[in-house]
């Protein structure tokens, strides 16, 4: 019995062709995973499923539903179909939210459209579900807003939204990208406790084929609109066909060779660093709580050492990070940068902040898109006392573009001209522009396919090559510390559990938190083929 069917689907927008003959089958409790880059078609296709197309877009062939052919559909018999028959998840759950409705309300709201059932029935099916999805209401009331949840937190949400009427097909648009690889796990096992729970057809959309090749029945691959290669998992990542499916298999568990480390020097010294937030109060008179958020944390990072913190969201990373880039003044303890204090007077001291340098998740986001590549990539020059002008500082530009695989004609351009990996490039560039002693990487691959993420971190290995560099790694995946970092720090409920060699943490963790975390991390089979 086949559920979804689509078959020679092919959608044009404003002309422009986006899907070419797609076609795949979903039957009932089974999971089908679509993956490839950005720009290959996957969501297309699953929006095209959901009829939520843009303007100007025009769709031949057959999706069917099933045997209700939704091309063909009244927008009101869609309406009636969404949420009910199918349900979606989101990338982002912040913005798949109403930031001002309760949780128990956004859940409320498909069963109350629907007219399903009276508000008091609706009300405890929201309880139900949210309770399904791991957020009983005695620990997380209906009355929740979704700021006060974690990443996690407010997946499950989306999640229970979507599953509220008990939908025949569930589509998740990359669910898991931006969450830690606990959590990421839970999500993943969630979903397929849902499947088997309720016999739903699940769509599932990513760019990484670690996170579904031990989940899926079955995986299709798309490239520029089209399913190149299709099949069975276990099948199809045994005898990869296309040469494109091998390359997203090969970048999925990318290993790069960094040069030696030099004989240790240090250059960043963190002393029992404390840094503590206050709480509301509980009541009118009552007393305000504090959370600390990093707790007595010490550590060295040598010059040309590449060091890496990982753990779980929440766990304090963030807070040290300000902490050292001189951001937030710390309660205690020191941060000191070749031998100077970052706070000076609980004021940042220039002459540190000068020598260190951030790049940050998301590319575009820390880029202010009225301005060209030569401006964007010069901010940190006010940082120093006598900033290069005129031709000097035109070939400063033209040498950084050029060292992170661009070209000096690219500093004219906007930086929407660009795609994801570039702007990313760009981003380093930026970071390396005034030759800083140290580098802070906060998520900086996240947010890539697995064929960018692998440039970049090919791009890193050799910048470290041509430039010696010094950074601290920040990242919740296991996969890209393990192959760009010398040394490895795992942090917990704001405290460093673990650390050491980076081989040494992952073939033989000591701590259970390192263990579970190496154990949550999505991994691809062995195949016994060579991918290359």
């Amino acid at each position: 019995m086949t559920l979804l069917q689509i078959e020679n689907l092919s959608l044009s927008i404003h002309g422009a062709e986006i899907l070419k003959q797609v076609s795949l089958d979903i039957a009932p409790g089974q999971i089908v995973a679509v993956t490839g880059e950005s720009g290959s078609g996957k969501s297309m296709t699953a929006l095209a499923v959901m009829q939520l197309l843009p303007n100007g877009a025009v769709a031949d062939g057959a999706i069917r539903l099933q045997g209700q052919d939704l091309l063909n559909r009244p927008e009101a018999e869609l309406c009636a179909l969404r949420g009910a028959a199918t349900g979606m998840v989101f990338q982002e759950p912040m913005t798949a939210l109403n930031p001002v409705k309760t949780i128990g309300d956004q859940v409320m709201e498909t069963i109350l459209i629907h007219k399903a059932m009276p508000r008091a029935q609706a009300r405890a099916r929201a309880q139900e579900v949210l309770t399904r999805v791991g957020l009983p209401p005695d620990r997380f009331p209906l009355s929740r807003y979704p700021h006060e949840l974690s990443g996690g937190q407010r997946q499950r949400v989306v999640i229970a939204m979507a599953i509220a009427l008990r939908p025949k097909l569930l589509i998740a648009d990359e669910p898991t990208t931006a969450l830690d690889v606990t959590t990421q796990a839970q999500i993943l096992d969630l979903l397929k406790g849902l499947v088997r729970e309720y016999d739903m057809g699940l769509l599932m959309i990513t760019h990484d084929l670690a996170v579904v090749a031990n989940m899926a029945d079955r995986i299709a691959v798309m490239r520029q609109g089209e399913v190149v290669e299709s099949g069975a998992t276990g099948d199809l990542l045994r005898d990869m066909q296309h040469p494109y499916t091998r390359m997203l298999f090969a970048a999925s568990g990318h290993q790069v060779t960094l040069p030696l480390s030099p004989p240790p020097r240090p250059l960043l010294e963190v002393a029992q660093v404390v840094r503590t937030y206050r709480l509301p109060r509980k009541g009118l008179f009552g007393k305000p709580d504090h959370h600390r958020a990093v707790d007595r944390v010490s550590f060295t990072l040598n010059r040309g050492e590449r060091l890496g913190l990982v753990g779980e969201s929440g766990c304090g990373k963030s807070t040290l990070t300000r902490a050292i880039l001189g951001l937030d003044d710390v309660q205690g303890g020191s941060v000191q940068l070749d031998g100077q204090p970052v706070f000076t007077g609980h004021r940042p001291n220039p002459a540190v902040r000068r020598k260190m340098q951030v790049v940050f998740q998301d590319p575009y986001g820390s880029f202010n898109p009225r301005h060209r590549v030569a401006r964007l990539i010069t901010e940190p020059f006010h940082l120093l006392d006598a900033p290069p002008t005129g031709s000097e500082r035109q070939d400063r530009i033209a040498e950084m573009l050029t060292a992170v695989g661009l070209g000096p004609d690219d500093a004219g351009k906007y930086i929407h001209e660009f795609s994801g990996g570039q702007r990313q490039r760009i981003a380093i560039a930026r970071a390396l522009i005034i030759r800083p002693e140290l580098i802070l990487f906060d998520e900086a691959v996240s947010a890539l396919d697995v064929s960018v993420r692998a440039q970049i971190l090919d791009l890193l290995a050799d910048l470290c090559a041509a430039y010696d560099l010094t950074y601290l790694f920040i990242s919740h995946d296991l996969s890209v510390v393990r192959t760009i970092t010398d040394r490895v720090m795992v942090m917990q409920a704001g405290q460093i559990v673990e650390q050491g060699e980076t081989g040494q943490i992952f073939s033989d963790p000591q701590h259970p938190y390192t263990r579970a975390l190496i154990e949550a991390a999505p991994t691809l089979p062995e195949t016994g083929m060579n991918v290359a």
